[in-house]
């Protein structure tokens, strides 16, 4: 089974490449940005919880975004393996997600980071808030606090997976097959 997390700071591609990835390799996408919207539009309590720390530019607590995965990986059934998009964005996820799949007689195939620059990644967001009506994505001090959050708590997690020669880091600079043909030559190799 092919198990991927694709990181990488907010607007870095990683939802684009995954949609990409999912294509190619027949896998099940999971992105908590994604589930953590539908959870907000539903006005679920999860998604009332989420938008209370999204809306400030923070990571939603790693208690809550664990059990919301696991109970998405287990609604999946069978698949050839997952992208995890989004997660994990602490150490203690990337543990929590390595004893869940350990459980499940799985691994962490490989974390493939998208590397792209701070000021390109407010372009891009900026760019997309006006094309997906995102307010996270439309104010620049938010991308700023979103993008602190990302190298203080987030960006760590990569060093869990450098630790056990699973990370791969990829230049996100490119037109969107470019950044493709470097992320499947990593997975490939």
């Amino acid at each position: 089974m092919l198990n991927l997390v694709l990181f990488g700071p907010p607007g870095s591609g990683k939802g684009t490449q995954s949609a990409k990835l999912v294509e190619k390799y027949g896998l099940t996408h999971l992105s908590t940005g994604d589930i953590f919207r539908a959870n907000i539009k539903g006005e679920t309590d999860l998604g009332k919880l989420a938008k209370s720390y999204i809306d400030k530019g923070e990571l939603v607590p790693d208690e809550v975004t664990i059990n919301m995965l696991e109970a998405e990986v287990e609604k999946a059934g069978e698949t050839k393996g997952f992208i995890f998009d989004g997660f994990p964005r602490t150490v203690p996820q990337a543990e929590a997600l390595d004893k869940f799949l350990n459980g499940r007689n799985e691994t962490i195939s490989l974390m493939l980071e998208l590397e792209v620059a701070d000021d390109e990644v407010v372009k891009r967001l900026i760019l997309r808030a006006k094309d997906s009506g995102r307010a996270d994505d439309a104010d620049e001090s938010i991308i700023r606090n979103r993008l602190k959050v990302y190298h203080e708590q987030t960006a760590v997690a990569a060093q869990f997976y450098k630790e056990s020669n699973k990370h791969r880091g990829v230049n996100g600079i490119g037109t969107i097959d470019e950044v493709f043909q470097r992320l499947w030559t990593e997975i490939d190799a």
